[in-house]
């Protein structure tokens, strides 16, 4: 191989890990961690996921904020309550989470697995 594909492999390794790592200063919580924090009227329980997804099935202590227009929804939430967020498998919140530290969020969390794990 030349030097050049083994830079390319390379390049696409590091944004694949880059894409999946969880996201500093944020907290991983399973889904055993979150039944107990459900009650909790301190946080605010975000689902990104599509509404279809969302209306075939949800955690009732959530609201549907899809990722898709969080960049603009986020002035509803408030960045002094910490901001718990799913998806599907996990992936899709992870992103949410990213963003919304760009935002300017200081408490986040990510469920680990998503409503797969649920």
């Amino acid at each position: 191989m030349e030097l050049i594909q083994y830079v390319l492999i390379g390049a696409i390794i590091v944004f694949a890990i880059l894409k999946i790592k969880p996201t500093a200063g944020v907290r991983q919580l399973t889904t055993t961690d979150l039944k107990q924090e459900l009650s909790d009227n301190s946080k605010q329980f975000i689902d990104v996921r599509t509404p279809g997804e969302y209306k075939g099935r949800h955690i009732k202590q959530f609201r549907n904020l899809p990722l898709a227009t969080l960049h603009t929804e986020a002035g509803k939430l408030s960045k002094e309550k910490e901001v718990v967020v799913i998806c599907q498998s996990g992936m899709r919140s992870n992103a949410a989470v990213k963003k919304l530290k760009k935002l300017g969020f200081t408490k986040v969390a990510n469920v680990k697995g998503g409503m797969n794990a649920w």
